[in-house]
Parts: C-alpha cells; sequence; structure tokens
C-alpha cells in the first residue's frame, strides 16, 4: 500500500486542523442531541435504518415512517451542499466551504435559542441536515479522506495503519496517518464530553458554545478566501 504524495500545497479548507475541529463539532452535536435532546444521535443514519427495520418487524408502521424524516433530511442535506457549492462557485466571492461554516453558526443560533419545551424533533432534523452538509462538504484533510460528524471509519483507519506500521516500521507515513486518525477520535470525543457537561448545566443554550470552533473556522477560511487564497478561489478541494 502506497500513500500518496502529501507534499504538494493544499488549501486551507483541506489543512487537518481544520478537520480536527469539525469533527470536535459534530462530536458536540452528538452529545447534545443525546444529552438534552430527547436521547437520539443525528450525526448519521445507521442508528436510523436499524429503528426502521426494528419497527417494520413489529408492523409498527406509524413509527417506522417516521424515521424517513431524518432520512429524508441527511439526504436532503447532501443534495443541498451539492447543488448550492456548484451553483455558488462560478461567482468566485468565497468557497461554499467558508459560506457553509457561515450557515452553521446561523442553524446553531437559531437551535440554542429554541424553548425547551419545542419538540425535540425540530432539532433532530435540523441537526441531521447539518451533519449530512458538513459530511458532504469536508472530504479530505490534506489528501486522506475523513468524515467530521462520526468515528467508525478513523478507528478502522487506526487499525489498518497500525497493522502497515508493523509490517514497515520504516514508513513514518504510515504512523503519522494513525495518529491522525486518533487525534479524529480524541476530537470527536472531547467534543461529546463538552457538549454533556455543558448541556447538564446550561440546557440547549450550551449549543452556544459550539460558535467558538466554528467562529475560528469561518474566520480563518473567510480570511484565505479574500486574502491568501483569493487567487485559487476556482480551485477544487481534494475529493470533489
Amino acid at each position: 500500500m502506497r500513500l500518496k504524495d502529501e507534499s504538494c500545497e493544499y488549501l486551507e479548507c483541506e489543512k487537518k486542523w481544520v478537520f480536527a475541529l469539525l469533527i470536535f463539532v459534530g462530536g458536540y452535536f452528538g452529545g447534545f442531541t443525546y444529552n438534552a435532546r430527547g436521547g437520539v444521535f443525528c450525526n448519521a443514519q445507521t442508528a436510523n435504518f436499524v429503528l426502521f427495520g426494528l419497527a417494520v418487524s413489529k408492523a409498527e408502521w406509524a413509527r417506522a415512517m417516521y424515521y424517513f424524516i431524518p432520512m429524508t433530511a441527511y439526504a436532503l442535506g447532501a443534495f443541498v451542499s451539492e447543488t448550492v457549492a456548484y451553483s455558488i462557485k462560478k461567482y468566485r466571492l468565497i468557497r461554499w466551504d467558508t459560506l457553509f461554516i457561515g450557515i452553521e453558526m446561523a442553524a446553531v443560533v437559531i437551535l440554542a435559542l429554541i424553548p425547551e419545551s419545542a419538540p425535540y424533533q425540530i432539532t433532530h432534523v435540523a441537526v441531521n441536515f447539518i451533519c449530512s452538509m458538513q459530511y458532504n462538504t469536508f472530504r479530505q484533510a490534506q489528501g486522506i479522506p475523513v468524515a467530521t460528524t462520526f468515528c467508525t471509519n478513523h478507528i478502522r483507519q487506526v487499525g489498518v495503519y497500525a497493522a502497515l506500521s508493523l509490517r514497515h516500521p520504516q514508513e513514518k507515513a504510515y504512523r503519522d496517518r494513525m495518529g491522525f486518525h486518533g487525534l479524529m477520535i480524541a476530537s470527536f470525543v472531547a467534543g461529546v464530553i463538552a457538549a454533556a457537561v455543558l448541556s447538564t448545566r446550561f440546557g440547549g443554550h450550551a449549543l452556544f458554545v459550539a460558535l467558538i470552533p466554528l467562529g475560528a473556522l469561518f474566520a480563518d477560511l473567510l480570511y484565505a478566501d479574500l486574502n491568501t487564497e483569493r487567487d485559487r478561489i476556482a480551485e477544487k478541494p481534494h475529493g470533489h
């Protein structure tokens, strides 16, 4: 197994630290929806498909149909991110990646202000939509295919690169890849822990804390779009 050349200059939106912060936010969303919004995870859809299958097996048709709501929201998030990204690039003002972070921040503010008495499904559908767009928008960190809303692939990659490191101890790149995927897992868990602790104390307003990493990302990406990478605004990130 050969690793791709990582010597080329990547865009700011492809930097590893960007993805580490994004998966922290992904973990924060997961911890928040589970701890403060009904005990569910909205970052991915595998659990919903399992629950859908279980409901069908028990002939609980109304319950089964409900799971189509988050599934549809997730599919719609991918559709919207793909469509808008294609449309916005022709204006060459800012990247879709940057605009999406701004949209995500606006969604966080709205969800944080929702009264505690509001149906949890509002938050569930919104977070499904946001996580889908984030997952579809940010695909590769300096040439490494990654996910920023769940850990399954990162766990697998840690195992893969641990085996390759043992087989080829002279290849530092394998250890670096293993370490990066380990960092992504740790960042996700840190987000979950932060959300669990803060939402227990502050309830729905704890979601405002997600604006800190998102704000740092937005400022950095916007600066790159308008200054340091202005001449590369039409360049596609790897994986798109």
